[in-house]
């Protein structure tokens, strides 16, 4: 099989170009078996072969989202491995990491690992990986858990929500780094931690004056955003900085870095040698705190999105020399509508039944009547009683295409090619996750994992061309530059838009679970 067009390469240097091509493909191994710096006619391959002529399309290696909740087992009202993997194949990704949490179990034991594979069988779209969870006294699972391949761990510095993923406290994150150290492996964390009042308040005072609870309306998104102020994450980096030298050879990583006060932190740290990265996410570069109508929930998220300065502070970062943020990922985290809490004006044409939420800024632990249910009117809108997480696997080409254009078109500097875009959403991200030898590039024996791009079509996001379960998202009629023709994955297409079966090629899913020790 041949496909030529344009095409991002890479180099036995591991660097990034654009080029016109020919790639071969085999669609018996899955792999690249030959790519040609120059458009080849048909007459060079065999009569047999499959030749594909993309034209003025890009072909660019399938995204790597690292960064998934698909929540199955246990909650699949939210999501599940067949509507999220579509979802991700849609949009050109061809792997995609699910995180521990929101899911029951979650993967914080060998056992709940095991559960989760055994969910996904026959349901992924898309090839998918797996992370652990680092959670108050499962120290003696991580090292199991490695031997049984996930891609790295995460831990939370403030409480996720739900009993069975409680936050880690200092001890708990050096018994990890020491667990850990040495091990081909990521340790990551959702950094937010509440700063201390002052050194000489004591705890008790704490808990009871919350330093920053909500003073002014509860359905302003600005009363939310300055309840997690930046020192939120400044404070819990440096907390995870403090304890670094406990793992000088293993890898720490933030996950959805939002603000922009703890690049500097971070930089200071990687020039002394701490072995430390973030990512950022995509709603992050694209949305703004300025543009949130009050009352629309389908904007929390936690860290939450900030003001526009802060996203130009982003973007800079993506385009500085040694730039921290080393990737870019959706941190897709549906919820059924109706806990979005959204006014009859916003609410989403799909409803789904009442769920629990993990990773949202709410504490959903208390038992719940899980039976459909309008909201009170008392909460409708209220960004506190909200769930918080945004819905985008599938999404973040267009999205990143599209602001780097619009960005360009004002007169910013700092605006990321197409060839930076698969730097952070394919290439880093399989370095990310230790997938580099088969995932992320265009390269003779690498997975035949290609999205086809047409970089120039515009077109905008209606309820009915979102692909995950709950069709809710800030996203909604959002205007992209860019859309995903076609999906390949290990060599066999399994989505083309405008296809029949809503694009989705074949009876079945052929994705696969990705469980190889990881060894870099």
């Amino acid at each position: 099989m041949a496909f030529q067009s344009l095409s991002l390469r890479l180099t036995a240097h591991d660097s990034l170009f654009l080029t016109p091509a020919s790639i071969s493909i085999s669609p018996v191994t899955g792999k690249i078996v030959a790519i040609v710096a120059t458009v080849l006619p048909k007459t060079s391959f065999p009569s047999t072969a499959t030749y594909i002529n993309y034209g003025s399309k890009l072909l660019i290696p399938g995204l790597v989202d690292a960064h998934v909740h698909l929540n199955e087992p246990g909650r699949t009202e939210w999501e599940g491995f067949n509507t999220g993997t579509r979802a991700a194949a849609s949009g050109g990704v061809t792997t995609v990491v699910d995180m521990p949490l929101n899911a029951i179990p979650p993967t914080t034991t060998l056992a709940g690992f095991n559960e989760k594979l055994a969910a996904s069988r026959g349901q992924c779209w898309v090839d998918v990986g797996f992370y652990g969870g680092v959670i108050p006294g499962n120290a003696d699972e991580l090292l199991p858990l490695v031997e049984a391949g996930v891609r790295g761990f995460k831990g939370f510095l403030i409480e996720s929500g739900v009993d069975e993923f409680p936050a880690i406290s200092s001890t708990d994150i050096a018994q990890a780094m020491k667990t850990l150290n040495g091990t081909p492996t990521t340790l990551m964390f959702h950094a937010e931690m509440i700063p201390p009042i002052t050194d000489s308040v004591g705890d008790a005072v704490q808990v009871s004056e919350p330093p920053l609870a909500p003073t002014g309306n509860l359905k302003e998104y600005q009363t939310f955003l300055d309840s997690r102020p930046p020192a939120f994450e400044t404070y819990a980096i440096e907390e995870i900085i403090s304890l670094a030298h406990l793992a000088t050879n293993l890898h720490l990583h933030i996950v959805h870095l939002s603000a922009t006060q703890a690049i500097p932190i971070l930089k200071e740290a990687r020039s002394r040698g701490v072995n430390i990265t973030a990512e950022t996410c995509f709603h992050y570069l694209g949305l703004a705190s300025e543009g949130v109508e009050d009352g629309d929930c389908r904007y929390k998220c936690c860290p939450p999105i900030r003001e526009q300065l802060n996203q130009d502070g982003l973007w800079e970062e993506l385009q500085a020399d040694d730039s921290c943020i080393k990737t870019v990922v959706s941190d897709h985290s549906p919820c059924t509508p109706e806990l979005k809490l959204l006014p009859s004006h916003l609410q989403a044409m799909t409803t789904r039944p009442h769920m629990r939420h993990a990773d949202s800024g709410v504490d959903m632990r208390a038992d719940l009547d899980l039976s459909p249910r309008a909201p009170a009117p008392s909460s409708v809108g209220d960004f506190f009683a909200a769930w918080g997480g945004i819905s985008s696997v599938g999404l973040g080409l267009p999205i990143l295409h599209s602001s780097a254009k619009k960005r360009a078109a004002a007169g910013h500097k700092s605006t990321p090619s197409i060839v930076d875009i698969v730097r952070l959403c394919s290439q880093a991200t399989a370095k990310q996750v230790g997938l580099s030898h088969r995932k992320g590039a265009l390269k003779i024996g690498m997975d035949a994992d290609i999205c086809v791009f047409d970089d120039a079509e515009e077109w905008v996001l209606q309820s009915h061309g979102m692909h995950w379960k709950n069709r809710c998202s800030p996203w909604e009629g959002h205007r992209f530059t860019g859309r995903v023709k076609e999906t390949w994955l290990r060599g066999h297409k399994v989505f083309e838009h405008g296809g029949a079966n809503a694009g989705f090629i074949g009876m079945s899913p052929t994705g696969e679970a990705i469980v190889e020790k990881r060894v870099a």
